[in-house]
């Protein structure tokens, strides 16, 4: 990065630190703090959605997946596409509900301010966990994009993500909390134009730059047509390769894993509808700003694609592709624009996690601080502990960061997270016998089942680490596979062969080097379908031409290392039921027990020597074991199935245990009051009016019955309470659906340019 970058990133964080300046002058309240006096409209609520839905991770991961697999990797984040229509009704109820926390609606509808506090507590871990995922990200991603991996402070070398991460962090502390969601949503609003803009400046630059390259089109043809052929054609199937990673079981239980888990995402009473001035800005902003980012997405693929084609002979790039979207922003965009995209990223980052800072601290304000410790607190105190409570989840997320950086790991934390609450929003919302005692009750059991049973069961009862049952494993295996080399795959290993040729040239001595020069790797012709490597004795070189010749293909490859640098022999080996399987002698190594030849592919299988004692480690999967006593061969299930299996108890139970209890304690007579209840789905069927006071005026002629709600029952006199579909209703929903398969549809229609 040269100055210019930098000055961009310096003038950058100083606009948003101004707009937090300025907006500190309207937050009289705690609703101007919190909630940004609800008066956004639809294009500010359009973009906070989007802020608080695009992490920095995203276009990494979807530009790694591409890069490797094609347009198929784009899954790793559409997945989410189905659940957006649902989206259309959701983004109603948080502006219908009038709070200013998820945690109002607990103590709302269940009437217990313990349930809120306990929400409370749950938003915040979930805040600091998930919040440390985005900052691991970024410093992740900033490293390649700098160039540097340590910086020298105070004469010591440190590493980046130890300076970067504290230092962004305290730049969204500092507009954060002095401006509060209106400063929030300005420079959501800002980021937002930002990273769609750049996202669509590195497609033409891409194209241009295949379109003009002489040794990638000697002929001149089109960009689509210059991928097309250097790339596989299985990059541009969209469903190719998505079995390894999903089953259509996989992608379904995703699916409602999303959406039952979603709505109780604490954020969602603001960015999902909440601060929306009308009902109408509430869902427009919330399914257009959640549209928006799978538009984007789509253009991080085309780019990956890019990035595929310009940069397949970029040996860095070969064994860490998450470096691809940050080296193409690198190659593609100019001085300046490169400060302004590593921003973009960064303020990915900060537009999700302003958002957690200022709902989470209205979480403890409004159900911890002033229900439990001062009932009498004044705005100024209220508004003084949320800006000291945020101060505390960013420096929580931070933490979180540096002590945990690894994502996949945080990501996994969170992932149960939001099912806890999940069930008792779910049922509460639709049905009146839905009871304070069986949401308790549903909490106990997602805490004790997905998380004390499988973190502290093990060590209170160690024979389940013993137990064969729970000992299955993936099988290891070793594949080795001749490949017909393609215009794609010559360069990928010309430049693994010049980088161990590099390699190899800096450990010979003077005497060596004039002979090691002849055996230098490269392209022999110049269509550069032809290259020159040395043989695997390194004796001479040997020719091998696109279309004719034949590579070994690895998997794992050659340059794959464990976790303690050692080269890594085999895939697979993955305990079902645990983290990982692994020998109580920990000096017994595999071996190997099979060689299997089929054509021109070679599979090695490895095994421990038979009667080896083995023990499970880290946590039980207890809810995949939920199917052993129902004889389902969980050994004989692909590892996507297995996960969508691990998914359906902690997707199903919450319900039917919340729904059984329910039944229970209403009967029993520890129902909710008629009183609350009437109330409350009054309230939730009267439509909103823009102006407070009028709105105020209109609930209580609801609720004293001297007006009709503007709703009514899909079902008279039932306990059920879904509300009977509006044309509005219907023709959001549909119209969401077919814009899904459009977004669909436009991915085949890219896959099939130049072909």
């Amino acid at each position: 990065m040269t100055s210019a970058d930098y000055i961009v990133l310096a003038v950058y964080f100083l606009v948003l630190v101004a707009i937090g300046l300025y907006c500190a002058r309207l937050n009289k309240k705690q609703e101007d703090y919190f909630m940004g006096g609800r008066g956004f409209g639809k294009l500010m609520q359009t973009f906070a959605a989007f802020g608080a839905g695009t992490g920095p991770q995203d276009p990494i991961i979807t530009g790694s997946g591409t890069f490797t697999k094609g347009m198929n990797g784009m899954w790793g984040v559409m997945y989410w596409l189905f659940v957006t229509p649902f989206y259309w009704i959701t983004g109603v109820w948080y502006r219908r509900m009038r709070h200013l926390t998820l945690g109002d609606w607990y103590v709302e509808r269940y009437e217990s301010k313990k349930l809120g506090g306990a929400y409370a507590i749950f938003g915040v871990i979930f805040f600091m966990i998930y919040g440390s995922m985005f900052f691991s990200a970024i410093a992740k991603t900033a490293a390649p994009m700098i160039g540097v991996d340590h910086v020298n402070l105070f004469g010591s070398q440190i590493e980046l993500q130890y300076v970067l991460v504290p230092s962004v962090g305290v730049i969204v502390l500092l507009y954060g909390m002095l401006g509060g969601l209106t400063a929030a949503y300005f420079t959501d609003l800002i980021q937002g134009i930002c990273v769609i803009a750049l996202s669509c400046m590195l497609i033409p630059l891409g194209l241009n730059a295949l379109t003009g390259d002489s040794q990638l089109n000697p002929e001149g043809q089109g960009s689509f047509h210059v991928m097309h052929d250097q790339l596989p054609e299985s990059f541009f199937d969209l469903m190719g390769g998505v079995g390894a990673d999903f089953s259509l079981a996989y992608l379904i239980a995703i699916v409602f894993s999303n959406l039952f888990g979603i709505v109780v995402q604490p954020h969602f009473i603001a960015t999902g509808g909440g601060s929306a001035k009308t009902e109408n800005d509430a869902r427009i902003g919330l399914v257009v700003g959640n549209f928006l980012k799978r538009f984007c997405t789509l253009g991080w693929v085309l780019t990956g694609l890019i990035a595929a084609t310009l940069y397949a002979d970029v040996a860095e790039l070969i064994k860490d592709p998450d470096q691809a979207w940050g080296y193409a922003s690198m190659q593609l965009l100019g001085p300046g624009f490169r400060g302004l995209m590593l921003a973009c990223l960064l303020a990915a980052l900060m537009s999700s996690v302003d958002a957690y800072m200022i709902v989470g601290s209205g979480l403890v304000v409004r159900n911890l601080y002033v229900p439990f410790i001062n009932p009498t607190a004044s705005e100024k105190n209220c508004l003084l502990t949320g800006k000291i409570t945020g101060t505390i989840i960013v420096g929580g997320s931070i933490m979180f960061s540096l002590l945990i950086f690894d994502m996949i790991q945080q990501l996994t934390i969170t992932f149960w997270f939001t099912l806890v609450f999940a069930a008792p929003f779910w049922v509460g919302m639709y049905w009146r016998k839905a009871s304070t005692k069986a949401a308790w009750i549903t909490v106990a059991y997602c805490l004790l089942f997905f998380t004390m049973i499988p973190y502290f069961g093990p060590n209170l009862i160690p024979a389940w680490r013993t137990n064969d049952s729970f000992l299955h494993t993936e099988p290891m295996r070793h594949v080795s596979k001749l490949e017909v080399l393609s215009k794609s795959s010559i360069r990928k290993h010309l430049a693994l062969q010049q980088e161990a040729w590099r390699e190899k040239k800096n450990t010979l001595p003077e005497s060596q080097q004039s002979d090691h020069a002849k055996m230098e790797p490269s392209f022999i012709n110049k269509e550069r379908t032809i290259i020159a490597v040395p043989n695997q004795e390194g004796t001479e070189l040997v020719e091998l031409e696109v279309g004719k010749s034949k590579i070994r293909v690895n998997s794992p490859r050659e340059f794959e290392t464990n976790k303690d640098g050692s080269q890594k022999l085999w895939s697979g080996g993955q305990g079902m039921f645990w983290d990982k399987v692994v020998p109580v002698d920990a000096s017994v190594k595999p071996e190997i027990t099979d060689v299997k030849v089929e054509g021109d592919t070679t599979t090695t299988v490895y095994q421990y020597p038979q009667g080896t004692a083995m023990r499970g480690e880290g946590n039980f999967k207890l809810n995949l074991a939920f199917f052993l006593p129902l004889g389902v061969d969980i050994a004989g299930q692909s590892k996507a199935n297995r996960n969508a299996l691990e998914l359906v108890p902690k997707i199903i139970m919450p319900f039917l245990v919340m729904i059984v209890a329910s039944f229970i304690t209403s009967a029993l007579g520890a129902g909710n009051s008629k009183e609350a209840l009437d109330r409350y789905y009054a309230k939730m069927k009267t439509r909103v009016v823009p102006d407070p006071e009028a709105d105020q005026a209109k609930l209580e002629a609801v609720y004293a019955g001297e007006q009709p709600a503007d709703r009514v029952k899909l079902f008279p006199n039932s306990q059920l309470e879904f509300q009977k579909p509006t044309k509005a209703d219907v023709i959001g929903f549909v119209v969401s659906v077919l814009t899904c398969f459009a977004i669909i549809g436009l991915a085949f229609w890219i896959a099939g340019l130049g072909g």
